[in-house]
């Protein structure tokens, strides 16, 4: 049986790796770091001081909300 398509946030980590040059790992500690912090705050954050794409950083920034649930 084929594995499932990943989805959701998580669907853009091989290409923001690859884009931007840091394990996902190290993306989330630099985003953990900055908690407690809104959404849109943490997304404003990766695009001023990483130079990350809207998508990317929304996602990223989704993600790492969504564990801390």
């Amino acid at each position: 049986m084929p594995d499932a398509p990943i989805k959701g946030p998580a669907s853009y980590f091989p290409a923001i790796e690859k884009k931007y040059g840091r394990p996902i790992a190290e993306w989330q500690a630099i985003v953990r770091a900055k908690l407690p912090a809104k959404h849109m705050d943490l997304v404003a954050m990766l695009k001023t001081d990483h130079a990350m794409g809207h998508g990317h950083a929304n996602a990223l920034v989704a993600h790492v909300l969504a564990e801390t649930k």
